[in-house]
């Protein structure tokens, strides 16, 4: 199969929707070759489709039909860019937004957390973690480490020690989660303040 053919149909189509442009618009050839600088036998060659369109030739057009290039191409759509999101409850209370599509070695998500009001419950499992504070304050315990992180900082950890995390101060708190199998690290370089 020519993975080029609709690239080419794309192409095929470009003097055609000039022309039609440019009649819809009552211009003639020389009026637009005077405001484009392009010469009329160019302008007419790209029209019929025996000159092939270039960026040189395209944008002083855009630029005299006030069009978008992408409208005097006719590009196809890219899709709708935005992700939209799916929020779930946590099992001990809370939400998430699983941020990735796809299935993988590495998931992200949004957590919401609320404060859990219990004592920590440390529990193990296969992974690696890396939290990302967002907004308020986290309290993580690491076996026998205790610390608490506050909006744009960061902790990452093996999952098989032993660990929880929750609201430090009894209001939730949003945390960005990149969980990995295990032995895959996250990795944040930032420059040093020297």
């Amino acid at each position: 199969m020519d993975e080029s053919l609709p690239h080419q149909t794309v192409l095929d189509e470009v003097g055609p929707r000039l022309k039609r442009l440019r009649t819809k618009r009552g211009l003639t050839l020389a009026a637009l070759s005077e405001s484009t600088g392009i010469s009329k036998s160019t302008l007419s060659r790209l029209e019929s489709g025996q000159r092939r369109p270039s960026l040189e030739l395209l944008l002083p057009l855009a630029s005299a039909y006030r069009v978008p290039l992408d409208d005097l191409v006719g590009a196809p759509e890219v899709g709708d860019p935005r992700v939209r999101l799916s929020p779930r409850s946590l099992p001990n209370g809370g939400t998430f937004v699983p941020l990735t599509r796809t299935p993988g070695p590495l998931q992200a998500y949004k957590l919401v957390i609320p404060d859990r009001g219990a004592e920590p419950a440390l529990r193990t499992h296969e992974g690696y973690e890396w939290l990302y504070v967002l907004d308020g304050r986290l309290r993580i315990v690491l076996a026998e480490h205790d610390f608490v992180l506050g909006a744009g900082e960061v902790a990452e950890w093996d999952t098989r020690v032993p660990h929880w995390f929750g609201s430090a101060d009894g209001r939730p708190v949003e945390v960005l989660s990149l969980f990995g199998r295990q032995g895959e690290r996250m990795h944040v370089r930032a420059k040093s303040r020297t």
